[in-house]
C-alpha cells in the first residue's frame, strides 16, 4: 500500500499533472532496437489484457500493467478497444461497493481496485478514448469513492487513485469534458476532498478545481451559483490558512492560480 501514491499516471508540479497519454516506450540505445522492442512490449500488454477476461489471472494482470503501464505505447485505446476490459473494470469497481459501508474495505480489496482505476487513467487521459470513457459514464461509479469519509488508508488510497482518474479527463482543455461532468457534482466532491486526506489528495482535488475554473464554463457555472462560490472561497481560505503549519508549495500554488481566475469574474 505504501507504495500506491507513485501509481499515479499523472505527475504533480505547480504549473499542473504532466504524464504521458497512456504511457510512452521508453528509449532504446539503439534506433534499430526500437521498434523490436514496441512490438514485445505491445505483444506483452496485448497477453495481459486477454488475461483480466480470466477471473484466476485477473489480479495479476491488474497488477503488472498497472505497474508497466508507462512501457506500453497507447494503452489507453488498448484497453478500451479490447473485448470485455471497461466490462471487467466495471465489475471491480462495483464489486467493492458492499464494503464501503460500513466501512470494512481491506487492503487487498483497496489495492485491487485501485489498480483498475490507475489503467483508467490511461484511457481518461488518452485524446482519442476519454469522451468515450464519458459517454459510457463509467467516472460516475467512481463517485462512491470519493464521498467516504474514512481516514484509513485503503480509502486514502482509493479516494486519490479516483481523483487521478478525474484528474486525468480534465488534463487537457476540453470545454466538452467540464459540460459533462459539472452537473455531477464534481466541485463539492473536490472542495470535500481538498478539507482531508494526504496532500497529494488535496492538490490533485485543488487541481481539479482549478482547471474546472480555468474553463469559462466552470468559472460561469461556479460564480453565478452563491451558494457554490462562497463554498469555494471558504474551502480555500480554509486550505490557506492550514498551510500556514503544514507548507505545501505546489499546494499553494494551485490555490492561488484558483484565487487568481476567480478573479477573472467581474
Amino acid at each position: 500500500m505504501s507504495s500506491l501514491p507513485q501509481s499515479l499516471s499523472l505527475g504533480i508540479n505547480g504549473g499542473g499533472l504532466s504524464g504521458g497519454r497512456g504511457g510512452g516506450g521508453a528509449s532504446s540505445s539503439s534506433g534499430a532496437e526500437a521498434p523490436a522492442n514496441r512490438d514485445r512490449r505491445m505483444q506483452l500488454a496485448k497477453w495481459l489484457v486477454l488475461d483480466l477476461l480470466n477471473p484466476d489471472l485477473r489480479e495479476n494482470a491488474l497488477l503488472e500493467l498497472s505497474k508497466k503501464r508507462e512501457l506500453f505505447h497507447d494503452l489507453g485505446p488498448v484497453l478500451w478497444n479490447s473485448f470485455g476490459t471497461p466490462t471487467v473494470f466495471l465489475q471491480e469497481i462495483i464489486s467493492i461497493y458492499p464494503f464501503l459501508s460500513p466501512s470494512n474495505l481491506i487492503p487487498a480489496q483497496s489495492n485491487r481496485v485501485c489498480n483498475v482505476l490507475t489503467l483508467l487513467q490511461c484511457v481518461a487521459s488518452h485524446s482519442d478514448t476519454k469522451m468515450l470513457l464519458l459517454d459510457a459514464k463509467i467516472p460516475f461509479y467512481l463517485y462512491p469513492f470519493l464521498d467516504t469519509t474514512s481516514e484509513s488508508r485503503p480509502f486514502k488510497y482509493l479516494r486519490l487513485t479516483s481523483l487521478g482518474v478525474i484528474g486525468a479527463l480534465v488534463k487537457a482543455d476540453d470545454t466538452d469534458v467540464i459540460r459533462v461532468l459539472l452537473p455531477t457534482q464534481i466541485i463539492q466532491r473536490c472542495l470535500r476532498a481538498m478539507q482531508m486526506g494526504s496532500e497529494l489528495s488535496k492538490t490533485v482535488a485543488t487541481f481539479i478545481l482549478r482547471r474546472c475554473l480555468l474553463d469559462n464554463l466552470g468559472l460561469s457555472y461556479i460564480c453565478t451559483t452563491p451558494e457554490l462560490f462562497f463554498a469555494v472561497v471558504r474551502v480555500l481560505g480554509n486550505m490557506v490558512g492550514a498551510l500556514a503549519e503544514q507548507p505545501s508549495s505546489s499546494l499553494l500554488k494551485h490555490i492561488i492560480r484558483c484565487y487568481l481566475r476567480l478573479s477573472y469574474n467581474r
